[in-house]
């Protein structure tokens, strides 16, 4: 579980320790500013001690209600759910306090106090609240802020997650392995079927001009991806033939929901580049949905014998990018027989315009 600095942003510490001495003492000098001047001693002596016990109590108590609600909302972007529920909150608990330490402290100091100089229960209501206010102000305002520089900061790592995607995908397609396997897949059909050989230039013209197109986008809907993926399966297949078999069976329902751009593309080039793939041993992907709304990419494993050792570098893009958007996890699973991977579909109504 993550720590009171590390969702605040920031140590309250010497806050608290220079802010509760100063609010109990101008809330004194409020409320019994007169008796400093006629009873300077008991108003230093007890007035003020019991002063620093009611703002150290209201003080923890309400720095800890913030703290709750700020963990409880910390991943909405507009406050307003959160203020709407942590206002009238924060009142209530007040009037519970007030009479709390009406019926204990009040009586066993303020009640020694000459009518005179007791305060006029309605200031003192108001003067509290005052300042509770604006310990709650500060406190938010250095929430935004902080918020707001992590904000900055994540937005440029997701920047920089974005470009290396987009350099991972063409290099994937534009380095001279693919270069060569799809001018050399090329020249064979062109002399066995001019019409075949259209149709796998078309296919590759998409494939470019989709990443081309996305360069930009940070989530987009899956049906683009499975687009995609039609016209890069086509190239793959064309590639190995019926050594490769490919099952997509995503149900309409999902297509609106949201993904990563790339992220099937890499992992079909991690199943490629890493299992045997021949007549005898052809590799099957699966890509579906599952039960917890998980896209589920799925290739049995005959891992190549002279391969170098995976660097994971396009699974651990795709965590990172995912990260920003939601807390759900990609899940890797493998086992003797099958390598899984499962990417959360994000609802696109839970994405904020920022």
């Amino acid at each position: 579980m993550r720590t009171r600095e590390e969702i605040l942003g920031f140590s309250d510490k010497w806050m608290m320790v220079f802010g509760i001495p100063f609010v109990a003492l101008m809330v004194n000098a409020i409320l019994f500013g007169k008796m400093a001047v006629k009873n300077p001693t008991a108003y230093f002596g007890s007035c003020q001690i019991v002063a620093l016990v009611y703002t150290a109590s209201f003080w923890f108590i309400f720095r800890e209600l913030h703290f709750q609600f700020v963990r409880r909302f910390q991943n909405v972007l507009k406050p307003a759910t959160r203020y709407l529920i942590m206002v009238p909150s924060i009142l209530v608990v007040y009037f519970l306090m007030k009479i709390f330490f009406d019926m204990t402290l009040d009586k066993a100091f303020f009640d020694k106090i000459p009518h005179e100089f007791k305060p006029n229960p309605i200031v003192e209501v108001i003067s509290s609240l005052l300042f509770l206010s604006l310990v709650i102000t500060i406190y938010e305002s250095i929430f935004f802020s902080k918020m707001a520089k992590r904000l900055s900061v994540e937005k440029e790592l997701l920047q920089k997650e974005n470009i290396k995607s987009q350099l991972e995908g063409l290099k994937n397609q534009v380095n001279p392995h693919f270069l060569f396997n799809s001018l050399n897949t090329l020249s064979y059909i062109i002399p066995e079927d001019s019409d075949r050989a259209v149709g796998f230039v078309q296919r590759l013209s998409r494939v470019y001009r989709y990443i081309l197109e996305i360069r930009d986008k940070k989530l987009i809907p899956l049906r683009e991806e499975m687009d995609y993926l039609d016209s890069y399966t086509y190239l793959i297949k064309e590639r190995f033939g019926d050594n490769i078999h490919v099952e997509l069976r995503v149900e309409e329902s999902h297509m609106n929901d949201l993904i990563i751009p790339l992220s099937l593309q890499i992992l079909f080039e991690n199943a490629i580049k890493h299992n045997v793939i021949s007549k005898t041993k052809p590799l099957t992907i699966e890509v579906f949905v599952n039960k917890e709304h998980k896209l589920v990419v799925k290739n049995n494993l005959q891992i190549k014998s002279q391969v170098m050792s995976s660097t994971k570098v396009g699974l651990e893009n795709i965590k990172n990018r995912y990260s920003f958007f939601t807390n759900l996890s990609v899940d890797i699973i493998q086992s003797e027989e099958s390598f899984i991977v499962l990417i959360p579909l994000i609802d696109q109504h839970n994405i904020s315009d920022s």
